[in-house]
């Protein structure tokens, strides 16, 4: 029965979805859970005590479903709330963060120099540059604030003119221009990986968190022993703190089957 638990997902958007799908295409048997705190995205412009407040209380939704495990699938919310939530979460529950997967593979990907794309919150945290420094000092690191990719992605707007310009105004910094590979420092700007990489004629070693995480997922589960290995197909509950339309046709990009939202205004319903 421990093993049938779900894991549970949560980020302020759509964004989070590019880690769902990595860990359904990788695990397809695991149940998961998934929440999007629509009602106050994007977290990359709210103040750390918000984006803990905010944490804490999806969180406590998740274990309410008795999760196995908990993705925090937000790099924002990863740099400040992972630690508080490791101490509070019970002892039995499993908690990932986003940004762990990616460092580590900086090592194994031989990686001399790196610039990473994050919010504005997530650069103000340096969790990025920490991180790397602490683990590999030789690595070159440059963080970089593009406040506005989450929200276009949100909104709909990644592979059209309007993307393109935002992009280009972003990526034009200089600090960028001489780095070998850029850190997706966001769930959201998986939509707009090929629009980066076409930016920098596809010159740069782009990484991003989905596939990384997913590994990190069934790695911990594995090790744990809490992996399930039966026959019965993965089951999905999608959840929103605000419906919006814009989650719900872009979360269809990243399912081929059926997907009911359901409305949860965790704020108001949860005691």
């Amino acid at each position: 029965m421990m093993k049938k638990q779900a894991i549970g997902i949560f980020d302020s958007g759509i964004g989070g979805l590019t880690v769902a799908k990595a860990i359904k295409e990788l695990l397809p048997r695991e149940d998961f859970i998934y929440f999007g705190d629509t009602a106050h995205l994007p977290y990359g412009d709210k103040s750390e005590e918000a984006i803990v407040a905010y944490s804490k209380k999806i969180s406590d939704f998740l274990v309410k479903f008795h999760c196995k495990m908990i993705v925090i699938a937000c790099n924002t919310a990863s740099s400040y709330a992972y630690s508080i939530l490791k101490d509070l979460l019970p002892s039995h529950v499993m908690l990932v963060n986003v940004i762990d997967p990616v460092v580590d593979s900086l090592y194994e990907n031989k990686i001399k120099s790196v610039g990473v794309l994050g919010t504005k919150a997530m650069v103000s945290s340096n969790i990025y540059t920490k991180k790397i420094q602490n683990r590999y000092p030789e690595i070159e690191t440059t963080e970089v604030a593009t406040p506005l990719f989450a929200s276009m992605i949100e909104e709909g707007f990644f592979r059209n003119e309007i993307s393109h310009s935002i992009i280009e105004a972003y990526l034009s910094n200089k600090v960028l221009a001489n780095k070998e590979a850029l850190i997706l420092g966001c769930t959201h700007y998986p939509l707009i990986h090929q629009e980066i990489s076409e930016f920098f004629n596809h010159k740069k070693i782009i990484i991003d968190s989905p596939t990384l995480v997913a590994l990190f997922v069934k790695e911990m589960l594995a090790k744990k022993s809490k992996l399930y290995s039966g026959e019965t197909k993965g089951r999905y509950q999608f959840f929103m703190s605000l419906y919006t339309e814009s989650f719900e046709e872009t979360a269809k990009l990243f399912f081929d089957e059926f997907i009911q939202f359901e409305q949860f205004d965790i704020w108001k319903d949860i005691r």
